[in-house]
């Protein structure tokens, strides 16, 4: 059976670095697939090394249609992953970049797309969550892809273990005792999914290995819900600190975000309060995702021990 092409965008990122690894290391996927791992930069050290485990590199700007017929070119399969701006801008600057490798992807005969989607804050919320742009583009391009005539399967990565380690880490405790605090606007008890972000290629591995059982599936990729409390028990453990979780009124934790990305964070803490991240049917939904995942996931004490978390 000759190998299919399938075409990685954001090979150096976590997301797409993953699955090409993934496929690479995988006998039964690396038998089905070519793998073609694109990015703006073939030069660095992350793309290197996919080539030394067989990808082929191209460069590709989802900024510069003109580098997508190349990329794309033979390739019967796209893992497509948008990058969010951080300047306003992030729903023009992804929907323009998925339309263009879509538009691409058709005119080059490209039969399976795998988009990493997010769930749908304004949705889910019955419309009050107006905010949450980053969720709402993807998910707005998922509704897209939809449409169109190839086959396409959706991965909603979960919150990122990797955001504990330095924006979301507990900080020493006011009182000057040698205790952490780890605040945040939840009630201690909120359940909110997680993910090792670098393990994205054992949720695309599935779909890989039978597209079309997983034709139209969204995926909301989670290795498990934790609570604050259970977060800070589970850091407590790892670490040998004392690590207690506060719950800070809205608008003390609003002061803390950047003033052009206030309401936009800030709702998508009310999200996990209100709503669920995933919204509702949350938990079936984490743990449909997680029974196909390929191979054992790595759960938040595994993580923290993995990446020798400290507190001091």
């Amino acid at each position: 059976m000759s190998k299919s092409n399938i075409a990685v965008f954001g090979a150096s990122g976590n997301q797409g670095n993953s699955v090409v690894r993934t496929i690479l290391s995988t006998p039964s996927l690396s038998a089905m697939y070519n793998v073609r791992a694109l990015s703006r930069s073939t030069t660095s050290s992350a793309m290197q090394d996919l080539r030394s485990l067989g990808a082929e590199l191209v460069q590709a700007d989802m900024d510069d249609p003109s580098t997508l017929p190349t990329a794309l070119s033979g390739c019967t399969s796209v893992f497509l992953v948008t990058t969010t701006q951080y300047t306003g801008s992030t729903r023009e600057v992804e929907t323009r970049q998925a339309k263009a490798v879509c538009e691409e992807a058709i005119k080059q005969g490209v039969k399976y797309i795998i988009f990493s989607s997010m769930s749908h804050p304004f949705k889910i919320s019955g419309g009050k969550l107006k905010n949450v742009e980053h969720f709402d583009d993807k998910a707005e391009i998922e509704t897209y892809i939809r449409t169109l005539p190839v086959k396409s399967a959706f991965f909603a990565p979960a919150s990122f273990m990797q955001n504990l380690l330095d924006r979301m880490k507990p900080r020493p405790s006011p009182a000057g005792d040698g205790t952490f605090v780890l605040a945040d606007m939840l009630p201690g008890n909120t359940p909110v999914p997680y993910i090792d972000i670098t393990e994205t290629g054992k949720w695309i591995a599935p779909i890989l290995a039978e597209p079309e059982k997983y034709a139209g599936k969204f995926f909301a990729a989670a290795e498990g819900l934790y609570t604050p409390d259970e977060i800070a028990s589970v850091m407590s453990k790892v670490t040998g600190k004392t690590v207690k979780h506060v719950q800070l009124p809205d608008e003390v934790v609003k002061s803390f975000f950047p003033e052009g990305l206030r309401e936009q964070l800030y709702e998508m803490w009310v999200l996990n309060r209100e709503y669920g991240y995933y919204g509702e049917g949350q938990k079936e939904a984490v743990q449909w995702a997680k029974e196909q995942a390929a191979g054992e996931l790595t759960g938040l004490e595994a993580f923290l021990r993995k990446v020798e978390f400290k507190l001091e």
